[in-house]
């Protein structure tokens, strides 16, 4: 599934939508960045808590397709302003990381 389409069927919040439309392929759930690194497969819609601006560097180094933010937890300014430079796209919700990457992962498969 494209990103904007993912975007506009999901039901999250948009944060910021990122610049490039690219194909998301799998779902990745991790909260500790060093973990994220080495894991977060390109092209992931990455579930997490961590709203800060290493966050967004994680993405980046990853090529990972996507950011949601969940449990409510909130993005910082900082890593707000490094996502709209670098063209990473962060979406929001309330839903817990195990719900909103369960329906994350229904909508990309199907």
């Amino acid at each position: 599934m494209r990103l904007n389409e993912f975007i506009e069927k999901c039901g999250f919040t948009i944060v910021n939508e990122g610049e490039e439309d690219i194909e998301l392929t799998k779902v990745y759930c991790c909260d500790l960045l060093s973990f994220a690194m080495s894991r977060n497969p390109s092209g992931s819609v990455w579930v997490t808590v961590m709203g800060n601006v290493n966050t967004v560097a994680v993405a980046v180094l990853t090529e990972g397709g996507c950011i949601v933010v969940a449990e409510g937890a909130e993005i910082d300014e900082t890593a707000l302003e490094k996502a709209k430079q670098q063209g990473v796209a962060i979406l929001k919700t309330d839903m817990p990381v195990f719900e909103a990457a369960l329906a994350a992962h229904k909508l990309i498969n199907g």
